[in-house]
């Protein structure tokens, strides 16, 4: 217990989170009217609600976002045979997505015992392997529908968030004048919707986290749940060290983008591509203004230069700023990934696919020119390379 005790004073040592001349009695909460968020705050709400997110998510996206998806003629799974081949699939188990030589090498087998075996079982030509190789990595793909029914859960939730951000941070200071941020510290009361906000933003994220590894997997798979790890830990850390009004700009700044992006998603799964085409273009401009120039120039610019001359240069401001510069360059990576969209698009007259996921394959033999909107943080949308011709 002593261990214990000694472990969480170093963990909150007042030099470390605190600027000079401060101690955390400065945020204690008193008779005084203004509440300082505490650190308990984050375990009695935001995880009790990321558990209530994790329940009602499966019955939104079965009974709620699945019919609307039928409703609008949503795509569900096409089950296509594939034919058994127990040498195919061994070489399937070690690489479900072989390159051409790589192929070659299974078609044309040094182990003359081995090709033979290939050749007496199935007969089939390099391209007649590829096709299969294509056909069974769909086996695990899901559906439209249920794409569809996961980017509702989230365009739900981002409308809703950033909806209620903006209205309640209307009328506060620091939303004109981002310097305010910083003014008055530590004496800054925290109102029961900037509260509310604040858990339910970090219980999403939380939520998120928590069903990452059973969700659509996408090639951004590591980047993006590096994204959420981040995001828990500046709302956590803004929150224990009562940083929350910046927290709540840079969580309207990030709620802004995410809207568009999964409403052309699900446009496209819904068949609407000009609708999805003009949801894209509104994702890429509003992801310009917010993640590339918003952010850095104002985010990251006041906690560089004017958090640092009202409240002094210490550790945990340290950190905090690392970790938004962690996040910018996320942003950075996920913009390098947008613009391979564009520049697809005009080449292709088409938004082409979301480069950073997993696309679906067709089951024509022909390659795939994807079209329609792609979240930067999710999947690949797919269009037939028959309409290109």
């Amino acid at each position: 217990m002593e261990a214990w005790r000694t472990l969480c004073a170093l963990f909150w040592n007042e030099k470390f989170w605190l600027p000079e001349g401060f101690t955390w009695k400065h945020l204690e909460n008193t008779d005084n009217g203004i509440y300082h968020p505490q650190v308990q705050d984050l375990i009695w709400y935001s995880i009790p609600i990321a558990a209530v997110l994790l329940v009602l998510r499966p019955l939104f996206e079965r009974y709620i976002a699945s019919p609307i998806a039928v409703h609008l003629g949503v795509k569900g799974k096409v089950i296509v045979q594939v034919p058994k081949n127990p040498i195919l699939e061994s070489e399937f188990k070690r690489n479900k997505n072989p390159s051409d030589k790589q192929l070659q090498a299974i078609v044309k087998q040094t182990d003359w015992t081995r090709r033979r075996a290939i050749v007496k079982q199935t007969d089939w030509t390099r391209r007649r392997v590829h096709r299969w190789f294509r056909l069974r990595r769909n086996l695990g793909r899901p559906s439209d529908i249920v794409k569809f029914s996961e980017n509702s859960w989230r365009f739900c939730f981002y409308l809703s968030a950033f909806v209620y951000g903006i209205t309640i941070l209307w009328d506060k200071p620091w939303f004109w004048e981002i310097r305010n941020c910083w003014i008055g510290y530590p004496d800054q009361h925290v109102s029961d919707d900037v509260f509310w906000y604040y858990m339910l933003e970090l219980a999403f994220y939380w939520s998120l986290s928590a069903s990452h590894f059973v969700d659509i997997k996408r090639k951004d798979f590591w980047e993006t749940f590096l994204h959420h790890i981040v995001t828990i830990f500046l709302i956590s850390m803004s929150w224990s060290g009562n940083y929350v009004r910046i927290g709540t700009l840079m969580l309207a700044v990030h709620n802004a983008a995410d809207v568009w992006l999964d409403a052309a998603k699900m446009a496209k799964y819904a068949g609407r591509q000009k609708l999805c085409d003009f949801l894209f273009v509104g994702f890429a401009l509003v992801w310009l203004i917010t993640r590339l120039i918003i952010f850095p120039t104002r985010i990251i610019h006041t906690f560089l230069f004017e958090s640092t001359v009202i409240m002094g240069w210490y550790p945990s401001m340290q950190v905090f700023i690392a970790a938004v510069v962690v996040l910018q360059l996320l942003h950075f990576y996920w913009s390098y990934l947008i613009s391979r969209v564009i520049y697809n698009s005009l080449a292709l007259g088409k938004v082409e696919k979301d480069e950073r996921s997993e696309s679906e394959e067709q089951s024509s033999e022909e390659p795939d020119v994807l079209g329609g909107a792609g979240d930067v943080i999710d999947d690949h949308i797919n269009h037939n390379m028959n309409e290109k011709k």
